[in-house]
């Protein structure tokens, strides 16, 4: 043992240490060379963007390529993306021991948009590019293994969170190009590959900056239009309620009525988009990958109607790596429900304080990830199993058992927020069979538009937020729109026959509005109550018993 520790102390003192001060601080390898190079990135949490700062040091030594900062898979696997990328600029990293840092350490890096943060950056670490050519810029896209710059999901919340944080320049893929013009108050370069990205840097040819894009022709029915609805009168009157003030409405009834029919109308009534809630939507859909590269934007109100075997996590958001569900999806849109009492309690009752509170929140150990999630929810049912309880010709099969317990299903708290309550009835064949058509979705539009205008007016209040109808509290509404007393004792009687709940008197009293609204009167009359009060009668149907 004396030997070996002998030996060994005599090897050092022949090798010095890899690091010598050479009447400087800044650090010498002996016959290598430490380069540091630096770039930004931002990763997104949600809609959440959070700074990234990208470091890369390389020497001349043995070859690898290491990452630190915790990285998920995707973010490691950049290295034989950036690797591969600048071998076709000629730029080897055979000789280059190369180490990138991902800061902060805490935070979790996803995805593969810190792929040209990181390739930038290991070309200023060994010299090919200046660190003053990169400050203030943001770097996002996907490298291929040719240098190509790939499309990337989550750019619209990414530049705007890079925007908030003073980041006043970004250069992203020219495939995200529609997407990057909605940004204002930001220089965007479009770049097509990592050739031309260093040929910017270098100032040896700058990019083109995006053109800004406009929301053009926002209504998009694909087609649909409520004109092709034969009667129905009670449901259309309740759609054309729904959309003017946005509430959650129940379409009961047997199969056949024309339930799917008519929700899938319902975006046809709905205003135009504003092009601040066109934004909201596309940062969404941009998030989930599902914005159309041309266009850039979401134009058209969604319109989101996932099977009754969806899961949790589908419908409500979630997954290991935070994604928003169908409800976040259809936010500013339609949210249809066909076959409600077909959903697994577990997922209707996930259903519950999204639609109160407007947003979802997705916990994980290491991270929150919120969503907005305000859509118009529509939800059909049916009154028994079979279908055809309360059917005019059909016979029910169902026992009252059965019944019962398709109906529990359904649980009270989750029914009450919906707004309405419609019976859909089956449509006769001569109904069918007649020539004339109903009021066309244009307009029926306008009146719906007219009422939102009154809302925009009453409910702003002198501020830049504007709200529907729905969004008010109690206190608010009996501000701004006092009931008579005729109309309170009105209110008071049903609410005691009904055995009303305080929200679903909350909700008539919103529906109430609306329906004024849509009349063009300030004042709640009774008559306006009465037809609220009516869309809550079935809480004393067998459906909805308990």
């Amino acid at each position: 043992m004396a030997w070996y520790l002998a030996t060994r102390a005599k090897v050092r003192s022949l090798q010095p240490g890899p690091f010598e001060m050479v009447n400087s601080p800044t650090p010498i390898m002996r016959g290598r060379t430490l380069g540091l190079g630096i770039a930004q990135a931002f990763v997104l949490i949600g809609l959440d963007a959070h700074a990234v700062r990208v470091e890369v040091t390389t020497t001349r030594g043995p070859a690898f390529f290491q990452m630190v900062g915790l990285a998920e898979t995707a973010v490691r696997e950049s290295r034989v993306r950036v690797a591969s990328a600048l071998a076709t600029l000629g730029v080897l990293l055979d000789e280059f021991a190369v180490t990138v840092n991902l800061a902060p350490g805490d935070l979790r890096k996803t995805g593969a948009a810190l792929d040209l943060a990181i390739a930038v950056a290991t070309l200023t670490a060994l010299g090919h590019l200046k660190c003053s050519g990169c400050e203030g810029t943001q770097f996002c896209g996907e490298l291929s293994l040719d240098g190509a710059l790939l499309p990337m999901r989550g750019l619209l919340p990414l530049l705007e969170g890079a925007k908030r944080r003073g980041v006043r320049k970004a250069i992203v893929p020219e495939c995200n190009a529609a997407e990057a013009g909605l940004v204002s108050d930001m220089t965007v370069y479009v770049a097509s590959n990592l050739a031309s990205v260093v040929a910017h840097i270098s100032s040896a040819k700058t990019l083109p900056v995006v053109t800004q894009t406009s929301l053009g022709n926002q209504r998009d029915s694909a087609g649909f239009d409520l004109a092709e609805v034969r009667g129905q009168s009670g449901a259309r009157r309740a759609l054309e309620i729904a959309a003017a003030g946005h509430h959650n409405l129940l379409l009961v009834g047997p199969p056949g009525g024309g339930k799917t029919l008519l929700a899938r109308r319902l975006p046809s009534i709905m205003p135009s988009l504003s092009f601040a809630e066109a934004i909201e939507i596309t940062a969404i859909h941009s998030v989930a990958g599902l914005v159309d590269s041309r266009t850039g934007i979401v134009k058209s109100r969604p319109f989101r109607a996932p099977h009754h075997s969806v899961s949790e996590a589908a419908l409500v958001g979630g997954g290991d790596l935070p994604r928003p569900g169908e409800i976040s999806l259809a936010h500013n849109g339609v949210l249809f429900l066909d076959e409600l009492a077909e959903f697994r309690h577990n997922v209707l009752e996930a259903l519950r304080q999204p639609l109160e509170d407007g947003c979802v929140c997705i916990a994980r150990s290491r991270a929150r990830a919120w969503f907005p999630a305000r859509p118009l929810v529509v939800a059909a049912v049916n009154g028994c199993p079979c279908g055809y309880f309360g059917h005019p010709t059909r016979p029910c099969n169902c026992s009252e058992q059965k019944r019962v317990k398709y109906a529990q299903r359904l649980s009270g708290p989750l029914l009450d927020r919906f707004d309405i309550h419609c019976a859909v009835p089956p449509v006769e064949i001569s109904m069918l069979s007649q020539s004339m058509a109903g009021e066309s979705s244009t307009e029926v539009a306008l009146r719906v538009e007219r009422a939102r205008v009154q809302q925009r007016i009453r409910n702003s209040c002198g501020t830049t937020q504007t709200r529907s109808n729905v969004a008010l509290a109690l206190p608010e509404l009996e501000r701004l729109s006092p009931l008579g007393q005729e109309s309170r004792r009105l209110l008071d009687t049903a609410g005691r026959h009904l055995g009303l709940s305080a929200r679903a008197f909350v909700r008539i009293y919103r529906v109430a509005r609306t329906i004024a609204d849509l009349a063009g009167t300030e004042q709640i009359e009774t008559e306006h109550l009465a037809e609220a009060i009516q869309g809550r009668l079935l809480d004393r149907q067998p459906l909805t018993a308990r």
